[in-house]
């Protein structure tokens, strides 16, 4: 059930502040009232989950200076004025200022209640928009699966964010298991259609003549489900390897955009993952086809590109395959987290998961190390290579960073144990956790 949302009302006239509050709270609003702006402005942070109706004219601070101070504090916060007869010039400033309508006296309750719903319905998005951003910036439920800190994340996460509340086609390329698909259902999951279907078709899975009953239809009789195009309709649909469309089905999907009116009715995210140098998926798709897809763009960046998310990423799937196979997790060397970042990793995320597992699997059993796993991947590569250049500032910083989340971690956030296992005075501790961005409440529990 959706929480009730506050109307602050701001009146020096207290029998209308009580005719206010008492009206919206039949209407099922949460209602609190103040005498004045300045006890007002007391409670009204920039973060208030609510509306805000106040009259102009009061004693002391007026409502346009009220105006301006709830507008400098949070410009998205919408404040209707109540005014006197004769004051539209003054309401008109108001507006002027970033109020969101005014009323004027004497005005009908159920003109109140419309434009306060109107106002409540408003900013009910801007706070789940910031909850989203809020969610992405602090790694939140939906978005735990994109792990790391390196810009090209943040970027990436912020820009799943954006696409997600706009309503156009996207299309999510990059090299093969960077986590494209992880990244649609993020899109999704941020979205408008995020309650809606969210339906997946490989098209590199299926011959035509299947994909193109699946797409389309007819179903089979002893199939149940609705052809994609109908299945996903309001929601979204993916399809993976976009590319692989032979020409007819390609002037088949443009034909469905163009007739159903997407994406107003259903958002296409089509995702390429083309492996060859010298082709694109422009290259392999018409040219109307692919402007109607690629309306928006996502490139999921190469895990080389990554810095030391490489090493958080494989501290975390590591702890996964012990705790699966119940045993310890692997220590890495300082050595062997110089050559995880040095990896070219031209098998990205999904290469990674590889190695992780394997190496849980070698320490389980007591043999092996990271280094000589890393060598039998990448057998061209020489251990005191980098594929970037990086100075050696970076590889000792990012080890470091390591080595203090994993024990932090292990210790679950005794600071006092951290010290201990790693000689460090707790000044230097706070310091360096500071530094690489490590948070105590972070581990606890």
């Amino acid at each position: 059930m959706q929480k009730a949302m506050k109307i602050a009302i701001v009146d020096d006239e207290q029998d209308m502040r009580q005719s206010i509050s008492q009206w919206l709270a039949l209407s099922g609003y949460d209602t609190e009232t103040f005498p004045s702006a300045e006890e007002a402005l007391k409670k009204l942070g920039p973060d208030y989950p609510g509306i805000v109706i106040s009259d102009i004219k009061m004693p002391g601070m007026d409502g346009m200076a009220f105006l301006k101070k709830l507008m400098g504090s949070d410009s998205a916060l919408p404040v209707i004025m109540i005014t006197g007869h004769g004051d539209v010039p003054m309401a008109v400033e108001a507006m002027r200022l970033g109020a969101f309508d005014f009323l004027e006296k004497p005005f009908n309750p159920d003109k109140m209640t419309a434009l306060a719903k109107k106002a409540a319905n408003a900013r009910r998005l801007v706070m789940d928009n910031r909850q989203l951003r809020k969610e992405l910036s602090d790694g939140g439920q939906i978005m735990r699966k994109l792990i790391g800190t390196s810009p090209v994340m943040e970027r990436l996460r912020e820009d799943i964010l954006d696409l997600g509340q706009a309503d156009g086609h996207v299309l999510i390329d990059g090299e093969t298991g960077t986590g494209k698909t992880l990244v649609a259902h993020s899109l999704h999951a941020v979205g408008a259609r995020a309650g809606k279907k969210f339906v997946l078709i490989s098209c590199a899975a299926l011959e035509e003549e299947a994909l193109s009953k699946r797409l389309f239809g007819p179903m089979m009789p002893e199939d149940s489900r609705l052809p994609a195009i109908e299945e996903a309709r309001g929601g979204t649909l993916v399809l993976e390897d976009v590319e692989a469309l032979s020409d007819s089905l390609q002037a088949r999907l443009l034909s469905v955009i163009n007739e159903q009116g997407m994406p107003g009715e259903t958002r296409i995210v089509a995702i390429s993952n083309l492996q060859e140098q010298d082709r694109t998926c422009e290259d392999m798709l018409r040219p109307d086809l692919f402007y109607r897809l690629a309306a928006l763009r996502i490139t999921v960046p190469p895990l080389r590109q990554r810095g030391e998310d490489i090493l958080t990423l494989f501290t975390r799937l590591s702890e996964q395959f012990s705790d699966e196979y119940g045993c310890d997790a692997p220590q890495v060397s300082a050595q062997e987290a110089a050559q995880l970042l040095q990896a070219p990793w031209p098998g990205n995320v999904r290469q990674l998961i590889n190695v992780a597992e394997r190496a849980v699997l070698q320490s389980r059993r007591g043999s092996g190390t990271i280094a000589s796993l890393l060598m039998s991947e990448h057998e061209e590569m020489q251990p005191v290579m980098t594929t970037e250049g990086k100075p050696l500032k970076e590889y000792v910083e990012a080890f470091e960073r390591m080595l203090i989340d994993n024990t932090m971690r292990r210790h679950k956030g005794s600071i006092s144990s951290v010290m201990d296992e790693l000689c460090l005075p707790r000044r230097t501790l706070n310091e360096k956790m500071a530094k690489y961005g490590l948070q105590r409440s972070d581990y606890l529990g």
